[in-house]
């Protein structure tokens, strides 16, 4: 299988696995029943955006939904053990066990219907139908987070892109800043414009200026393409600078032949394209704000220890 089952698919086969009546950690029922659904190798390494493997994160919320079921146990913090409950869910469902299965369960409540209240409008947030949702909660929230942040980054393009280049060059060296570079006792220098050289900033690594990297920040339509030339000219600059390290930002996106001078030339260059550029404000939290932070919780195993 090329793709990853839905996290409903993961329960029937993870009941499988536990059909023996012995305690399983739960990667080893995540993995053994992404065996079952034959998730091939290349598959098993796609990650949700916080790192984790997406089969993986199916397959725990798959086991965190039977369990709220009652049909698996937990008698160790992160090991299952099935129940009789889940040995008659399985005798029942053989071909496959979805939500709607275990609502039909007496005691089973879903998560689905104990929605919290937004905290912006006040009003209850919307959810999918759950007996369609192919991701997994967890999943559903990242996701939602990037495409925020990908409206985010093209508003950010379009807003660098109309600004004077006086203060796009000032929002680039805020970020270079920002990202650690000059430290606390360096220092991100403007050149002049009309005398710069080729250059539009300085970032000293150091109190005494002996390390440096120079900055070249040019505003381009975003759909826009920087070819190997404005490559050179930069190349030429720091060459004049006697610099061996520079980094080139813009709101455009670089040919593929200015990516690969930049890779071959003996000086260290670094090229951000606009949608890097975009990408790193916002993890870097320059020209951008935190509107709204959402903690995601879960249990925790050893507060319930005896």
């Amino acid at each position: 299988m090329t793709s990853i089952p839905t996290w409903d698919q993961f329960m029937a086969p993870s009941l499988r696995v536990l059909a023996d009546g012995e305690t399983h950690k739960a990667r080893d029922v995540c993995n053994a029943a992404a065996d079952e659904l034959g998730v091939l190798d290349d598959a098993r390494t796609e990650l949700i955006p916080s790192g984790q493997p997406r089969y993986q994160n199916r397959g725990l919320w798959a086991l965190s939904y039977l369990f709220r079921a009652k049909a698996v146990e937990r008698p160790v913090r992160g090991q299952y053990r099935i129940t009789d409950r889940g040995r008659q869910l399985l005798a029942e469902h053989p071909a496959g066990i979805t939500e709607k299965n275990l609502r039909a369960l007496p005691d089973y409540v879903s998560p689905y219907d104990v929605v919290p209240a937004s905290p912006v409008a006040g009003a209850p947030l919307p959810l999918d139908d759950p007996t369609e949702t192919a991701t997994s909660p967890e999943e559903q929230i990242l996701d939602g987070v990037q495409r925020l942040h990908a409206e985010v980054a093209a508003e950010l393009r379009s807003r660098l892109y109309g600004l004077s280049p006086e203060m796009f060059e000032q929002a680039v060296l805020d970020l270079i800043v920002a990202m650690g570079y000059g430290g606390t006792q360096g220092k991100a220098t403007r050149t002049q414009l009309s005398n710069d050289g080729g250059i539009d900033g300085i970032v000293d690594q150091d109190a005494l200026g002996l390390s440096r990297v120079y900055i070249q920040a040019k505003r381009y339509a975003p759909d826009a393409t920087i070819g190997r030339p404005e490559i050179q000219a930069f190349v030429g600059a720091l060459h004049g600078q006697q610099a061996n390290q520079g980094v080139f930002i813009t709101t455009a996106k670089f040919s593929s032949g200015a990516k690969a001078y930049a890779d071959a030339v003996p000086s260290r260059i670094v090229l951000i394209d606009g949608q890097r550029l975009a990408a790193l404000m916002i993890r870097f939290g320059v020209g951008v704000q935190v509107k709204q932070t959402v903690q995601i919780v879960e249990i925790d195993e050893d507060a319930f220890v005896d």
